[in-house]
């Protein structure tokens, strides 16, 4: 057998946790040589559009790596294997179920190699400044809300709170080592796709910072030079990139049972020192039981609260019994797994009639309704590229006279960004601290 001096890796990935993963454990690493990242097509989009695939340039590779890493499809993860003798496959993206990691695991094994799932103590950066961190156990649980609900609070005491956000690096990786956020005109200069202005916009409306970007050691580096407190703002359902002093985890309560059936959600779930069961205003009581019954279980020291996710819509009263077309949060909807939002629980209260987007869809709008079954007449707001949103622009317009409204469930104005001929209802959705939980909490624990 061939004596190897270094371990042959490839990271599967999705442009977010992989990218993390091998900055702070492989970049640098002499035992490892780290011969791909792939792309996962359930999470990144990129595919459909054709564009090519990306090289981690060498600016962010390092010194090992004088050509940078190129990127490969997923799909051939076994060719890869074998055409590069590679000995470890690291997992490293985040809402899979169980069984696409198991299949994953299953495929590399198959094939030779290791199958990796790498935990904090490997990868979290500690953090000079006090640490808030808030995940969740799947994508559109109402993680962005307890966020916002969190830097309000500690910027009404005088404390600079300044957010940092889970990696959406879709442009240039050179060139979006650090970002930072306060303006509008800071996103329009980094290109955002609506994606990432639904998370960056609603902290520049409060006047806050919010960082992203590719190297999230640098990044907080960055962030601790303005801030008393550095609160991370995890995307998807992905485990905290820094060690924490305190660790807030959402669980869905339309979702019940999915805490113990995607990763590293259920990571998330068994590690927090406080669970959030969000949405108890518009879902079942037996399902919000059962999500308790979870946390009690599986993680008795956590400490529970219960908590509405309140749905307001600007000009609402006008709105009943009129056709609307109601546009939600594209990645709740796709691979979050849901077939609604807080767009048609507005619609429903409202007494709207709900169209049905799919017979005017178009391009990757009606891809997405072709791959992701569990769609129904909700529409998903598409936004890794201009092309998708100008899809998801046609789509709209191509129902023309058939609706009288547009009701908008995604956390950004998104009339702000596309053209929508008739009136645009923007959904609001704020968390709701009810008996003043949390506050208590953060308080108990010298954040407040």
């Amino acid at each position: 057998m061939e004596n190897k001096s270094k371990r042959r890796v490839v990271i599967l990935g999705a442009a977010g946790r992989d990218y993390h993963n091998f900055n702070v454990f492989f970049r640098d690493n002499p035992d490892y040589e780290v011969v791909a990242f792939t792309q996962a097509p359930e999470q990144n989009l990129s595919e459909i559009e054709g564009q090519p695939l990306r090289t981690y340039p060498p600016v962010l590779a390092g010194k090992l790596y004088p050509k940078g890493i190129p990127t490969l499809y997923e799909t051939d993860l076994e060719k890869i294997i074998k055409k590069n003798d590679v000995d470890v496959c690291v997992m490293a993206y985040s809402d899979g179920s169980y069984k696409s990691v198991g299949n994953l695991s299953a495929r590399a094994n198959a094939a030779g190699a290791d199958f990796w799932l790498m935990g904090t103590k490997t990868t979290q950066v500690k953090s000079t400044k006090p640490l808030i961190s808030v995940c969740a156990v799947r994508t559109g649980c109402g993680k962005s809300q307890v966020s916002r609900f969190i830097s309000d609070l500690l910027n009404k005491t005088g404390k600079r709170c300044v957010a940092v956000r889970h990696p959406m690096p879709y442009g240039d990786l050179a060139e979006e080592i650090v970002q930072r956020f306060a303006t509008y005109e800071d996103m329009e200069k980094e290109k955002c796709t609506i994606e990432e202005k639904e998370e960056y916009e609603p902290y520049v409306e409060r006047g806050m910072v919010i960082y992203a970007g590719v190297d999230y050691e640098a990044i907080l580096r960055a962030a601790e030079k303005e801030s008393d407190v550095v609160l991370w703002d995890g995307g998807n359902n992905d485990m905290s990139f820094y060690k924490h002093d305190l660790l807030i985890t959402v669980a869905d309560a339309h979702r019940p049972n999915h805490e113990f059936n995607y990763y590293p959600g259920e990571a998330n779930f068994r590690a927090a020192d406080v669970i959030i069961i969000s949405k108890i205003d518009s879902a079942k009581p037996e399902d919000i039981l059962t999500i308790e019954e979870n946390a009690r279980n599986a993680n008795p020291k956590a400490i529970i609260i219960k908590a509405e996710s309140r749905i307001t819509v600007k000009n609402g009263e006008t709105l009943k019994g009129k056709r609307v077309i109601v546009v939600e949060d594209g990645p709740t909807l796709t691979h979050g797994g849901m077939s609604y939002g807080a767009g048609i629980v507005a619609a429903k209260r409202l007494g709207c009639k709900i169209v049905d987007a799919r017979p005017y869809a178009v391009g990757s709008v009606k891809h997405a309704f072709e791959k992701y079954k569990q769609l129904d007449a909700v529409l998903p707001a598409m936004g890794y590229s201009p092309k998708q949103m100008k899809e998801l622009e046609q789509t709209i317009a191509n129902a023309g006279k058939d609706i009288d409204a547009v009701i908008v469930g995604t956390p950004i104005d998104l009339a702000r960004h596309i053209k929508i001929e008739v009136p645009a209802h923007r959904v609001v959705y704020d968390y709701i601290d009810e008996g003043d939980a949390l506050k208590k909490i953060l308080k108990e624990k010298g954040f407040l």
